[in-house]
């Protein structure tokens, strides 16, 4: 870890240094000069593919509404798997090589760095569609805009529905070691602190071993009224499996990740079966419907979380550069002004880029999402 942090800024120094010469550049070509408008998708890994299915929506849609004065937009997807830093990588090749307009990223707080970074530099739009990281808003780079709710938001929006409407005190949370887990978790236990409330019991879990009677176990009889999962995708549905399967009847919690970036099929949504979690999508009113009926339509799945925020992320920047053209600087300024109506709710952005608003919270019942009310 010493090493990783004496490195990851001489890393980030020689990044730039191949295109500090062509910063002026980036700026100065009219991205509306070819025969696409091109938007980056930065994704995790190759195995994305609801990050980039919402995406792909978005562009279709748009494309199907006359694009930009007839000129189409065109997705220009990476993938950020590979050695650390290959997100830099990524970001750089997209700017400079495929001069996209702006990028959408869905993935990681530690990628999600390494591209604001090089947003910062080139002065190119960065819209974030997955990690609650707070600390990507610390640098207070212009350029960055979060589209999902923070760790701090989520918390507020847990710990009101857990320790005050339903006065839940004995608390077990239970994460992996992910990167973004943790800082959910650290959040979390942050809060309890300060407002004097009963540190929680913890339970951690290695990741590649997916075998959760034994944790399960230990959480039954840990003495506690309440269980909130931090992990994700994969360990939270093999806890939620487990505890269906002992029929334990404590409530469950989770913050955004648990449900992660993979799409859905009924069995995954019913594994969550009376979770309560964040919301990722107003799948309750009309909007929220049509677009689910349209992406298990088009690809066969429910639309997972990654793929609501990507949507939403996209059509964000389409509609910024539908009002505000091709410039980089127009449609920074644009998304620091804007009110969207999206999937996942109301987006605007505060100064630092992050989003703002009440966080939802929904329960799934009978395999489907329904909004929890009061929030």
């Amino acid at each position: 870890m010493r090493l990783l942090k004496l490195w990851f800024p001489v890393y980030i120094i020689f990044a730039f240094t191949g295109f500090i010469e062509r910063e002026s550049q980036a700026i100065q070509i009219p991205p509306e000069s070819g025969k696409t408008i091109n938007i980056g998708l930065l994704i995790q890994n190759n195995k994305s593919t609801s990050a980039r299915h919402g995406a792909e929506m978005a562009i279709l849609k748009a494309n199907d509404e006359g694009g930009l004065n007839g000129i189409p937009f065109k997705l220009v997807e990476l993938s950020m798997e590979g050695p650390w830093g290959t997100g830099s990588k990524q970001a750089v090749n997209l700017i400079f090589e495929e001069n996209v307009v702006a990028i959408l990223g869905s993935n990681d707080g530690r990628n999600a760095h390494l591209v604001e970074q090089v947003s910062a530099k080139a002065r190119v739009v960065f819209v974030s569609a997955w990690s609650g990281d707070p600390t990507l808003a610390q640098a207070f780079v212009p350029w960055y805009f979060n589209c999902v709710p923070t760790d701090p938001q989520q918390t507020e929006a847990l710990t009101e529905e857990i320790c005050v409407k339903e006065n839940l005190h004995k608390i077990a949370v239970v994460s992996d070691n992910d990167y973004d887990s943790k800082l959910a978790l650290n959040s979390f236990l942050k809060k309890s602190k300060t407002s004097g409330r009963p540190d929680p019991k913890q339970f951690f879990y290695d990741d590649t071993n997916l075998d959760f009677n034994v944790l399960t176990d230990k959480i039954i009889n840990a003495d506690i009224n309440g269980i909130i999962l931090f992990g994700q995708h994969a360990g939270s549905l093999k806890i939620m499996q487990q505890i269906q399967q002992k029929k334990i009847s404590i409530p469950v919690f989770g913050s955004l990740s648990v449900m992660g970036g993979s799409e859905f099929d009924e069995s995954e949504w019913k594994s969550f079966e009376n979770a309560v979690l964040i919301s990722s999508g107003q799948w309750f009113n009309s909007n929220g419907l049509k677009f689910s009926r349209e992406f298990q339509k088009k690809w066969g799945n429910k639309p997972g979380p990654a793929a609501a925020y990507a949507y939403d992320g996209m059509n964000l920047i389409i509609n910024a550069v539908k009002n505000a053209g091709t410039s980089r600087e127009q449609i920074q300024k644009y998304l620091k002004g804007v009110n969207y109506n999206g999937i996942t709710g109301k987006i605007r952005f505060d100064d630092r880029g992050n989003r703002t608003g009440e966080v939802e919270l929904m329960r799934i019942k009978n395999g489907i999402p329904v909004r929890v009310t009061g929030n």
